[in-house]
């Protein structure tokens, strides 16, 4: 199985956990607690703009379950706001107000409702060193995912993508 974490998107060989339960979503729960799946049962996970909604002292339980679940071999697609990125575009003197608002709110959180606010911030150092923390061996940077229709990864400001987009295999 594939699982798509904080999707809401359907598409053929991939299953939906989000928080809310909506359309397309096939388990209803935290990323924090993946207890509903059992040990090496998923071969793919895909969180979009997810990570960043974890609180910091659950991280790394967040990325041993995740770890826990993936097969021998199975693969972690991690995308999160690149604060490097946001901090460096928030500060060009060429960004309008609207502009600005738009990166708070992928530094903060869009904040339309009790799920979306963001609880950390992450540059590459400090991913990639908590996933190898956690087990995961090979840890690739890639420039984006275009796995699904509506993809976060892909999301650039002028022209500039605002993602940190990862590949971690067990």
């Amino acid at each position: 199985m594939k699982l798509h974490i904080g999707g809401w998107e359907a598409k053929e060989g991939w299953k939906i956990l989000n928080i809310q339960k909506k359309d397309n979503v096939d388990f209803v729960g935290d990323i924090s607690d993946l207890s509903q799946f059992k040990d090496n049962s998923i071969s793919e996970v895909y969180a979009s703009h997810v990570f960043e909604h974890v609180k910091y002292i659950d991280v790394k339980k967040t990325l041993s379950g995740i770890y826990r679940i993936l097969t021998s071999g199975g693969k972690f697609y991690i995308s999160v706001p690149n604060m490097n990125v946001l901090f460096r575009q928030f500060l060009e003197k060429k960004n309008q107000t609207k502009t600005k608002i738009k990166i708070m709110r992928m530094i903060f959180g869009g904040q339309i409702d009790e799920y979306d606010f963001h609880y950390f911030g992450w540059d590459f150092e400090l991913l990639s060193g908590l996933l190898k923390n956690v087990g995961f061996d090979e840890i690739e940077k890639v420039e984006k995912f275009s796995i699904f229709t509506h993809d976060t990864s892909n999301e650039d400001i002028d022209g500039e993508l605002i993602s940190l987009n990862l590949i971690a295999k067990k």
